[in-house]
């Protein structure tokens, strides 16, 4: 490897990697593996770390601390003088969804499969520790995360707990990046935005409790169903007028379990369901606003309420100055164009928010769809397969950030 990190150079180095990322990435894609389970994913990312001299700590971001698939490995600048050292992250986990495709790569593990992407970011993240690691100039500390359990573990915050952050291996981070590939862009597009990128996502449980009687006779009973009801309907006037119009709130009811026989008015009506919002201060009144609404309406119609908050992700909050370098390097390569800023944030959630919440951070999309008038399908469906041809660009941005 050339010390020069001028496009051409950069590109001819991840070109020669590019065969080799493909397979490992298809190879990861037929072996997904759930939340807290990656183990094989996690030995592959080891034995690549390994072949190449990286130092690294594996077996943290578990559920309980010292425990877990996640790895951490750091690659040292070659200077006495380093700049801040580099964060960069790939999460791994994969998700409960029977693939329906013909790829001769398809999940082979039954019911599990990489819907999200996460097979490409760990490939990538695993091009930039082969590229970077080859490079005789690294003016920067970096810091690679090969992340458990996004996909509703929380492994972002798992790995902080156990010293991700705080140089469990190498210095401390002091900036982060992370990526994501993204089905409504095309491949060679970057985009970021300065402040929210992605909600806070918070789930709940509510339990409304009536008392049974015989269908025939409601008189005698307290119908828990009709105060479900009327709790579906009047949540959603939080959104319409107790939320801020250039707000963005979503309360989504998406499940609703009652009752055994349909000549009884159950006892019970279980009702579950989501709050995304961008703020802080949304979040939490928000939350209020429904408890609210849901113990006083069960409580109007002679029932009770009672709420169970399964709290989710922060809002990830990209910093304005590392959302302006993502947008000015990709620019600088002629990746995206002058309008790559998102207008708006996505009410998706994501774990990278435990990380912005610590340190300077930005978390950008990346393109995948072939073109414009293709659809590519989406996250999280039977369909998704990661595209390819979008690898290179994100080892580029990876090993840019890493030496900027």
């Amino acid at each position: 490897m050339t010390t020069t990190t001028d496009s051409t150079t950069l590109n001819e180095q991840i070109s020669a990697v590019y065969d080799e990322l493909v397979a490992i990435r298809r190879d990861l894609h037929a072996h997904p593996e759930l939340k807290f389970k990656e183990s094989r994913t996690s030995q592959v990312v080891q034995k690549v770390l390994t072949d190449l001299g990286i130092e690294f700590v594996a077996n943290i971001g578990g559920k309980e601390p010292n425990t877990g698939t996640g790895v951490v490995a750091h690659i040292p600048a070659t200077t006495d003088q380093p700049g801040e050292c580099i964060g960069l992250r790939a999460d791994m986990d994969a998700l409960p969804i029977t693939e329906m495709s013909d790829l001769p790569h398809k999940s082979t593990i039954e019911g599990v499969m990489h819907a999200c992407g996460h097979d490409g970011h760990t490939a990538i993240l695993i091009g930039a520790a082969k590229v970077l690691s080859a490079m005789e100039h690294r003016p920067n500390p970096v810091t690679l995360v090969f992340q458990p359990a996004e996909e509703g573990g929380a492994g972002a915050d798992k790995l902080i707990r156990d010293g991700a952050l705080d140089g469990i291996v190498g210095p401390p981070i002091q900036r982060m990046y992370g990526l994501h590939g993204w089905p409504a862009e095309t491949v060679g597009h970057i985009s970021t935005r300065p402040g929210a990128m992605l909600a806070a996502t918070d789930m709940f449980t509510v339990t409304i409790k009536g008392t049974q009687a015989h269908a025939a006779y409601p008189h005698l009973g307290v119908d828990p169903i009709v105060a479900a009801s009327h709790i579906v309907t009047a949540a959603q006037s939080i959104v319409s007028r107790s939320t801020k119009p250039t707000d963005s709130v979503v309360l989504s009811i998406t499940t609703i379990h009652s009752g055994t026989a349909f000549n009884v008015i159950p006892t019970a009506a279980i009702m579950q369901g989501t709050i995304r919002t961008l703020s802080d201060e949304s979040r939490s009144s928000t939350k209020a606003k429904f408890a609210q609404i849901a113990e006083s309406v069960a409580q109007g119609l002679g029932c009770s309420a009672s709420i169970e908050w399964i709290p989710g992700y922060p809002v990830t909050k990209n910093d304005p100055h590392e959302a302006e370098r993502v947008l000015e390097i990709a620019r600088s390569v002629g990746i995206c164009s002058e309008s790559a800023i998102v207008e708006e944030p996505t009410l998706g959630g994501e774990d990278f928010s435990f990380y912005a919440q610590k340190v300077p951070s930005c978390f950008f999309f990346m393109g995948l769809a072939h073109d414009e008038q293709t659809p590519f399908p989406g996250l999280h469906t039977p369909s998704f397969d990661f595209n390819d041809q979008s690898i290179p660009l994100g080892v580029e941005m990876m090993c840019r950030l890493a030496l900027s």
